[in-house]
């Protein structure tokens, strides 16, 4: 059994700079893929506009619910969700603060920031 306590953290609806078309296709891309590894992380969070992945209209939506379902925690910065006026559109995973974050990075064995 893997004891090891990753945190994916997501900063952006799109993978990369440049095209924001293929870099959504990436992010959706990298999301899908995920489920098919034996070893996924324990926590993903989702910061600046990364929220915009977890509220409703996003194509991602059902992606996110089966790696939540595997047993995935999802964790949507609610100051983020704030800004872009999304709290009460959020989907799937739940909306923290800053200081959940901060423990959860506390807490990872790796941190991946995409």
């Amino acid at each position: 059994m893997n004891k090891q306590k990753n945190l994916l953290q997501i900063n952006s609806d799109k993978m990369g700079e440049g095209s924001p078309e293929l870099g959504q296709t990436l992010m959706g891309n990298y999301l899908k893929l995920i489920l098919q590894e034996e070893i996924l992380p324990s926590f993903i969070v989702f910061y600046n506009s990364g929220v915009k992945l977890t509220v409703e209209g996003s194509p991602l939506i059902e992606t996110l619910k089966n790696i939540e379902k595997k047993g995935v925690k999802l964790l949507s910065c609610k100051t983020c969700l704030n800004h872009f006026n999304l709290l009460d559109k959020m989907s799937v995973g739940m909306a923290g603060t800053m200081i959940d974050i901060i423990a959860l990075q506390k807490e990872a064995t790796k941190v991946i920031t995409l």
